[in-house]
């Protein structure tokens, strides 16, 4: 129970802080798409995000895992300001490098993403958020890894509110491309400069330990593919999307990728705490049955989070944005499911990390990611944008089903028949909304909450035992 607790702990006040800093995102987005002209603006915008996306994933170099998975190697303060320190010089270094390249090669890149040589300038500002992107991902990992969930729920509001501060004077004085781009980086700047404030006694360079370098190196180097591969998963259908069938239709897309990523603040609750749990409890004697059944229940609350966005999708694109979004709808459950499943193969791939072997992870990702470009130049230009969201999801399936299959081989992951049944439920009903309902809210919900009480039955004991638990930390009253 113990464990259990520890987890649920950090999944909720971690989980606060992350879904804060979402969920206001997630509120703004219909303020923005009206107040934007029209959808190649917000196409331009979040283009700007998967390009700093990219840049971000290849200047960290996989050095915040890195970071995480030795810190608690040992119990000693100072291996672990070594480690911190030594792994902040190497990000620094790389980003520096990046923002230079990313400057020099500004026409290239706007070419590449926009289409177009003019949007140069946005990329100069992507490079500078791509500095602070990198750098802070390790000045503020300290305040995770000593467990300051109070510190870092306060500076995750802090950031969305400037924010938007930043961009919605921008947009209202017609500055409609460069508004959320400014207003990243500058977030960016402070939010690092008071993680610096905050965590300074963690870093120093007379701490820099060239004798770490070969085991960082040795860990994070293989996971670099694996951080690119999700960004062609979570990105690639924008670009494609462009140069298919236009930055107006990767502007509704890209609305439809946000409100479906509102799966976002079940994946960042997750995150927040699960590198923290995984790897302080690696060690335990029961820690596969643990992992089994974290995958088996985040997968059912994945299963139903996603059966309840399918009866409303319709219903929330149809009042919340203008019309000219709607067709959006029909992408958003999609893009709904595929980052709980980016979360699900977090869950198992992590038994790889633990016994310090990246390169499968990499692996069945790189296949996903294959099927995952294929699918979207074949099925882009016949069926539009929700080619493009079926494709994302195509990929992660096949990636988590291929690691769960070598996982069990390996005896390494436990899968119970009621799971397994209950994902063929998920399947049968994805196909049902898609051919009978999409449009319709009463049947949607009816057979939604038909599939959630068997889903109830099948788990019945657990649900009880976590209601419990919530009871006993207070996070849920009695009388419930």
């Amino acid at each position: 129970m113990s464990k259990l607790k520890l987890f649920i702990e950090n999944f909720f006040i971690y989980g606060v802080g992350g879904i804060i800093n979402k969920i206001i995102p997630l509120i703004m987005l219909p303020i923005i798409t009206r107040l934007m002209p029209n959808t190649a603006y917000f196409g331009i915008s979040d283009l700007s995000n998967t390009i700093v996306s990219f840049g971000s994933s290849i200047a960290i170099l996989g050095m915040y895992d890195a970071m995480y998975r030795f810190f608690f190697d040992k119990d000693d303060e100072r291996y672990k300001k070594s480690i911190c320190s030594t792994t902040l010089l190497i990000t620094t270094t790389i980003s520096l490098f990046v923002f230079i390249t990313m400057l020099e090669e500004r026409n290239t890149l706007s070419q590449i993403f926009f289409g177009s040589k003019e949007y140069a300038y946005v990329i100069c500002i992507c490079a500078g958020t791509v500095f602070t992107t990198a750098t802070n991902g390790i000045i503020s990992a300290p305040t995770r890894m000593q467990n300051k969930r109070k510190v870092y729920l306060i500076t995750n509001v802090i950031s969305s509110i400037l924010a938007y501060t930043v961009s919605i004077p921008l947009i209202l004085g017609g500055y409609y491309i460069i508004a959320l781009p400014i207003a990243s980086m500058i977030s960016g700047i402070v939010m690092g400069l008071i993680f610096a404030i905050l965590n300074h006694e963690w870093f120093s360079i007379k701490l820099f330990d060239k004798r770490l370098l070969r085991p960082l190196f040795q860990f994070a180097i293989p996971t670099v593919p694996s951080f690119l591969i999700f960004w062609v998963f979570n990105s690639c259908d924008k670009i494609m999307i462009t140069n298919f069938i236009g930055i107006g239709e990767a502007g509704i897309y890209s609305v439809s990728a946000k409100m479906g990523h509102a799966s976002q603040l079940i994946y960042t609750a997750f995150a927040g705490g699960w590198q923290y749990f995984v790897f302080s409890t690696m060690y335990e004697e029961n820690q596969i049955k643990t992992n089994s059944r974290i995958f088996e229940y985040l997968g059912l609350i994945s299963f139903v989070a996603t059966m309840l966005l399918c009866a409303f999708s319709y219903r929330i694109f149809m009042i919340i944005f203008p019309k000219e979004y709607l067709s959006g709808y029909i992408a958003a459950p999609y893009l709904f499911l595929a980052p709980l499943l980016q979360m699900l193969f977090q869950v198992i791939s992590s038994q790889f990390s633990v016994i310090k072997k990246t390169g499968p992870s990499m692996l069945f990702l790189s296949v996903g990611a294959v099927i995952n470009l294929i699918a979207n130049s074949k099925l882009i230009p016949v069926i539009g944008i929700e080619g493009a969201a079926i494709a994302t999801l195509l990929g992660y399936v096949v990636a988590v089903v291929i690691c769960s299959i070598v996982l069990m081989k390996m005896n390494r992951i436990i899968l119970t028949k009621r799971f397994l049944v209950s994902t063929l439920i998920m399947f049968m009903y994805m196909i049902m909304w898609r051919i009978f309902f999409s449009d319709k809210l009463i049947i949607g919900i009816c057979i939604s909450f038909f599939s959630i009480t068997i889903y109830l039955y099948f788990y019945r004991y657990e649900t009880k035992q976590i209601k419990e638990l919530l009871i006993k930390m207070n996070i849920i009253d009695k009388s419930l």
